[in-house]
């Protein structure tokens, strides 16, 4: 059987021209008709913009202590959401306070599990003033509007100083009330 040049036998088709073996689309039948985006994994550093306010510190009795006696320290640390924009995306921002660090300003700390108001007993072991501080430890969460996601770390937002006189209290027997005898003894 004689052909003509240039064209080819029929068992002759060149590759380019042979149809392509069905390609396996799984179940739903998605080969080419989907994209997969992926969320970034969002820092510490990178929601710390959205951060809350820092709490007020603050004692009871207001301000003063008396040296030997406990002082209970106070710090309001609730829940904070913010939304803005991270890597271009929408973003809500979750941060929920996990522990508060208390440095009653004599050298000493006490970490504290947070609640919505938060109370630390401290006892001053000599009068004076000092300033105490506080560290509010914020877990964050994330959501791209796909979800809450956990950030890895931990957010530490500090308070103001708060100043604390601590007096020192001294007690005295008498026999009658000082009015009685101003002269007395401790009177």
């Amino acid at each position: 059987m004689a052909s003509r040049e240039g064209t080819l036998p029929r068992n002759d088709v060149p590759d380019d021209a042979q149809p392509a073996p069905p390609r396996d689309c799984g179940a739903l039948n998605r080969c080419d008709d989907f994209t997969v985006s992926l969320l970034p994994q969002a820092t510490i550093a990178d929601v710390a913009s959205f951060a809350p306010q820092p709490g007020a510190l603050s004692s009871q009795p207001a301000g003063y202590g008396v040296a030997g006696l406990p002082l209970d320290f106070l710090i309001a640390a609730s829940q904070h959401t913010a939304t803005g924009t991270l890597f271009d995306l929408p973003v809500t921002v979750r941060f929920t306070p996990d522990e508060i660090v208390i440095a009653p300003g004599d050298g000493s700390t006490r970490t504290v599990a947070a609640t919505a108001r938060t109370p630390a007993s401290h006892t001053y072991r000599s009068r004076g003033s000092y300033v105490a501080t506080a560290t509010v430890r914020y877990r964050a969460e994330v959501d791209f509007g796909r979800g809450w996601r956990p950030v890895p770390g931990a957010l530490e937002i500090p308070t103001a100083g708060y100043t604390v006189e601590v007096l020192e209290a001294r007690g005295t027997l008498v026999d009658r009330v000082c009015t009685e005898p101003p002269s007395g003894p401790g009177c």
